[in-house]
């Protein structure tokens, strides 16, 4: 069959994942957000349907005035005697932790932190014994992969850290996963940094402390000199093995604006590539060494069809899967309903690293018609494209002494300016749209069923190459003001995704 990538698309970044019985589960990074880390299931490694998070209370993870792309980084997901293991770092407080359950369906436990630095860590269970790794310096000051032995039940640490392999020359070496397949080690790890220079790299030895013996012809994956490819920043990946026996990479990259336009703004998404083991031992994957927008295979039945949803209301997607807040939120701002979202503003702005009254659903495609209707009573209320605090537009209902207006914003960097407004006197009500393609957005009203222009703007100033960090955009709703009720009222929300 055929099968396209990404296979989980929008901000979902640093995949890792594993197999048990019939089921495979997935678990990423989600940063400044809350709930943290959105967990996923499959049958087939094509079709993946979020079943929960991670971390869902707020003495978990300590996110409260988190800068953009701080709080929760890459985890690694383990299963281990019947339990789940699900390993990550607080880059901002560069605390190395880890959670358990039972029950992946159900909550996770309390965090159990390992003294050891870096980042990205695994957890490699066998004979009785849990290895802990991470990247960074051990405890003799040698930079690279890290490895101590540790305790499960309370995380302390039973040797030193040490350092077990120092990559391929890449620089930030980071990722690490330990396997033992067919009675060999192989430690898998990403270098050249999360942007258009990554790559997946691995290493091979004889026990899970090395030394270990670089591939011959790393990178093994890479898609860094495609030029003119729309696919890049191929990296950092988790292998699985399938349901008869086949090798795959489920791995991070991202989708360019253009062909020839370096930007990307949806974030870093989920790709599915195929391994295949040599006579030596030694892997290769992909496509000559990279990953493609598509991949003709026989390892997956002819029968399985690879289902995208196209249509997201507040009627059919889930608040507690699909939707998100920027950090810890104030619960009482916001009553969810099954049609309808009411929010209490507050003087927290979208401007700043705080917990602005703020929900949103990732954007997961470059062509989209997002729509929804705001009343408002007070203050300002609307839809925000949001990247971080100083990257977002906003399209919003704004109360002022004369009545009401609609405003178009753009936020970029140090800039900040209202691009657009229009006067409606005092209705208190508008229905806004925002359409969006690879390269814009643009902003509109709808009066008497007729869409009338605001605006656009270029959505390569919410990219990572323009704002920075490891995220991606987010469609939020937001409100902002002072009353001691509910002074915005979202109804009729539509994000309609189109394959032009």
């Amino acid at each position: 069959m055929k099968y396209n990538n990404p296979v989980i698309k929008g901000f979902y970044p640093d995949p890792s994942a594993c197999k048990v019985e019939d089921t495979y589960y997935l678990v990423c990074s989600s940063f400044q957000y809350f709930p943290g880390v959105p967990i996923f299931e499959s049958k087939d490694l094509i079709n993946w349907t979020q079943i929960g998070h991670c971390l869902t209370r707020k003495n978990q993870i300590q996110l409260d005035t988190v800068d953009s792309s701080g709080g929760v980084f890459a985890p690694t997901l383990r299963y281990n005697n019947g339990r789940f293991y699900m390993t990550t770092t607080n880059d901002t407080l560069r605390q190395n932790f880890y959670v358990w359950t039972d029950n992946i369906y159900g909550e996770w436990s309390d965090p159990i932190n390992v003294d050891q630095g870096g980042i990205d860590p695994d957890l490699y269970f066998e004979d009785g014994k849990t290895y802990f790794m991470s990247n960074g310096t051990d405890d003799y000051g040698v930079n690279g992969i890290v490895q101590c032995e540790i305790e499960i039940e309370t995380g302390q640490k039973l040797s030193p850290s040490r350092s077990i392999w120092q990559g391929s020359g890449g620089r930030y070496l980071e990722s690490p996963h330990l396997y033992k397949i067919n009675g060999q080690y192989y430690l898998l790890a990403a270098e050249g940094g999360t942007e258009y220079g990554h790559m997946v790299t691995y290493a091979r030895g004889n026990s899970p402390a090395g030394p270990f013996e670089a591939y011959p012809h790393n990178p093994v994956l890479t898609n860094r000199n495609l030029g003119g490819y729309e696919l890049q920043g191929v990296g950092h990946g988790d292998l699985v093995q399938d349901h008869e026996g086949d090798w795959w990479l489920l791995h991070l990259g991202f989708r360019q604006t253009g062909q020839y336009l370096t930007y990307h703004h949806l974030g870093r998404e989920v790709f599915l590539t195929p391994i295949t083991f040599g006579e030596d031992g030694w892997f290769t994957a992909g496509h000559e060494g990279t990953t493609l927008i598509s991949f003709e295979t026989d390892r997956i039945a002819d029968t399985v069809i690879q289902q995208e949803k196209r249509v997201f209301t507040f009627e059919n997607t889930d608040w507690n899967l699909d939707w998100c807040y920027l950090r810890h939120p104030v619960t009482e701002n916001y009553r969810l309903e099954a049609d309808k979202i009411k929010l209490k503003g507050t003087a927290v702005t979208l401007d700043i690293p705080a917990t602005p009254t703020f929900i949103g659903i990732r954007q997961k495609d470059f062509n989209a018609i997002i729509s929804c209707q705001v009343s408002l009573t007070n203050g300002e209320a609307g839809i925000t494209l949001y990247m971080d605090e100083n990257h977002h537009y906003d399209l919003a209902l704004r109360k002022h002494p004369e009545g009401y207006e609609i405003i178009e914003r753009l936020n970029i960097g140090d800039i900040k300016s209202i691009e657009k407004t229009k006067n409606i006197g005092q209705c208190n009500h508008a229905s806004l749209v925002v359409k969006s393609s690879p390269t814009h957005y643009h902003f509109y009203i709808q009066v008497d069923g007729t869409e009338i222009l605001l605006g656009a703007a270029q959505t390569k100033y919410l990219s990572s190459e323009i704002a920075g960090g490891f995220t991606g955009v987010l469609i939020g709703l937001y409100a902002t003001g002072e009353d001691q009720d509910y002074n915005a009222i979202f109804t009729n929300f539509s994000c309609l995704y189109s394959l032009e």
